[in-house]
């Protein structure tokens, strides 16, 4: 048994303790106290005494793609104008369709170090890797159970190569969902296709199929860019939600990312369905998508996560950018709160991703639970705790990370991961995927 005092205590962000603990008994939450009766309660209990800092839910990145390390910096000398051109010309000939289990295996525990470091205790893996060798799902799974992160995982699918080699990546997906119900206690997985211009309406039809079989969610990219919404106007007279609607595949099972170009009534869609979102924020930028219309989305009610993208894997840049973007887009500063962004990061994404016992630290939840140090420039106090953490919040303030109550961060070191051992690899296995034909 393991009880960690703290200064502030964040339940959610509707309720935060000060001066108390928290008790963890094997995998969960068994009490939350004030540090002075900790003892008298627990007189045994082993105490890491962070009584001047802030105890906290560990955050959930909904969206990522962990290959993603391999692209940084690459020196592919293409010029793209569009998001188009960054697929067609960049994305899917220099990186996607050159993925294996090498790169995979590598790149899986690299970006779990990221994601550890800056609190994330969850995440949801995309693989995009038509050409990967069979069984690489499973295989990533195996990595990330060791390492004892929690992820949802799994293999893009989709028509781009062709129809066989989408059926292929939906049995990697099946597959690895059979694995993670017999073999793990942190993995779980997902049928995962592409977008409406990579798949056929039968292909998307079959997908929602196995997902129902599997009584597993499904997931998909939506209109990341102007370019999806163009497409199905031009080739099926419609917007790209009221096609995937047409068809009969949405449901509170289906997980949308990105959803940049959504208008109002496609927002209507998502939340008279009852649809699942995650917003990445700084990626959007990168590609030159735009800006999604969050605010809308959570004044609706909507339940819209935060993910990484595998872009810039701090989860703390996440958030300011959440925090930021926004309110210079709709120029004004009262959209998209530290609290909301901060709420996003963690009972949202426990909400996305279906971690039931995560996003909040109450008794008898998982014991998903970060410590935040106390190196703010400035005192942290209940009026200003949620911008504090959101907007000068550092990965370096993360000193422990407790996940189904055990430790893979301690007082800032890793647990199970030869931290230079992984950096040298992963520089390695670069430099030979940049050599290209």
């Amino acid at each position: 048994m393991i009880a960690i005092k703290s200064k502030f205590l964040i339940s959610s962000v509707d309720e935060i303790y000060v001066d108390y603990a928290v008790v963890i008994e094997d995998e969960t939450i068994k009490d939350i106290l004030p540090n002075d009766k900790l003892k008298n309660k627990y007189p045994d209990v082993e105490v890491i005494d962070k009584s001047d800092s802030i105890v906290m839910p560990g955050f959930i990145n909904g969206h990522m793609h962990q290959y993603g390390v391999l692209s940084r910096g690459i020196p592919a000398n293409v010029e793209f104008k569009d998001f188009k051109g960054f697929l067609n010309d960049y994305w899917w000939p220099f990186i996607e369709n050159r993925i294996g289990l090498k790169e995979v295996k590598v790149t899986t525990v690299a970006s779990a170090i990221e994601l550890i470091e800056s609190g994330v205790i969850g995440f949801c893996d995309t693989l995009e890797a038509p050409n990967t060798e069979d069984g690489t799902l499973i295989e990533q799974g195996k990595i990330i159970e060791k390492l004892g992160i929690k992820a949802v995982v799994s293999l893009e699918s989709c028509e781009r190569i062709n129809q066989e080699n989408g059926i292929r990546c939906l049995k990697e997906n099946s597959d690895l969902i059979k694995w993670s119900r017999e073999n793990s206690q942190l993995i779980s997985g997902m049928i995962c296709t592409h977008t409406s211009f990579t798949c056929s309406a039968s292909f998307i039809k079959e997908a929602k199929k196995l997902s129902l079989e599997l009584n597993v969610p499904m997931q998909f990219h939506l209109s990341e860019s102007i370019y999806e919404p163009n497409y199905t106007s031009k080739y099926f007279e419609t917007k790209p939600l009221k096609y995937y609607n047409d068809l009969g595949v949405l449901d509170r099972n289906v997980l949308a990312s990105q959803c940049v170009k959504v208008d109002d009534e496609e927002i209507e869609i998502l939340n008279d369905r009852g649809m699942k979102v995650v917003h990445m924020p700084l990626s959007n930028c990168e590609v030159g998508g735009g800006f999604s219309p969050v605010q809308k989305m959570l004044d609706k009610g909507i339940k819209v996560a935060l993910g990484t993208d595998g872009y810039i894997n701090d989860f703390f840049e996440v958030m300011r950018g959440a925090f930021l973007i926004h309110k210079s887009v709709q120029e004004d500063t009262t959209v998209m709160s530290a609290k909301t962004v901060l709420q996003m990061a963690t009972e949202h994404g426990a909400h996305i991703l279906d971690l039931k016992d995560s996003g909040k630290l109450i008794v008898g939840n998982k014991a998903d639970v970060i410590v935040l140090e106390n190196k703010f420039k400035t005192p942290v106090n209940l009026g200003n705790i949620y911008d504090q953490i959101v907007v000068h919040g550092r990965k370096e303030f993360v000193s422990n990370v407790f996940i189904n109550g055990k430790r893979v961060l301690n007082e800032y070191e890793l647990f199970k991961i030869d931290k230079k051992s992984v950096e040298d690899e992963m520089r390695k296995v670069a430099e030979d995927f940049w050599k290209f034909n």
